[in-house]
């Protein structure tokens, strides 16, 4: 490597850049952890999360909002419907859609999985002035939104 060449921890941002990446982490790991004794992953958790939230919501809308591609949809929504967590039924206009809905027990798990990932939240981030929160959320959001647009444009 050439002498005049910046290395990546001399650059003034790296301490931010490894702190977001690491925090990321820690909190998935965390997360993982916390929601063991439900049988689910994060993963699972966000799908349950966005079908509570948004009730009938197509396959290639929740893949969107959870930034996956279709590949990692058709791993997890064929094992949570074979769990009985959740149920595809054909758009009622447009029958290549499916329309993705919780089922009884998919809504109960969802609801005692959102409780640990409350419970989790603020174990971690009681300590934290909600101003300074919301101060890092405008940050985080900025952050994604320049991630995002920067990905739209490679495509």
């Amino acid at each position: 490597m050439n002498k005049n060449q910046a290395l990546p921890w001399d650059h003034p941002r790296f301490k931010s850049w490894i702190s977001v990446g690491r925090a990321c982490q820690l909190m998935q790991q965390a997360l993982t952890r916390a929601l063991s004794s439900l049988d689910i992953k994060p993963p699972h958790l966000d799908i349950l999360i966005n079908l509570y939230r948004f009730e009938g919501i197509s396959q290639q809308e929740l893949a969107r909002k959870l930034l996956v591609g279709r590949s990692n949809m058709s791993m997890l929504l064929p094992q949570m419907e074979k769990r009985g967590l959740i149920e595809r039924r054909p758009d009622s206009r447009d029958k290549r859609i499916l329309r993705l809905f919780l089922t009884e027990q998919g809504r109960d798990l969802t609801t005692r999985a959102m409780v640990i990932q409350t419970d989790l939240i603020e174990r971690t981030l009681s300590v934290t002035p909600i101003e300074d929160c919301m101060m890092m959320a405008t940050h985080m959001e900025k952050l994604i939104a320049r991630l995002q647009s920067e990905e739209a444009a490679e495509d």
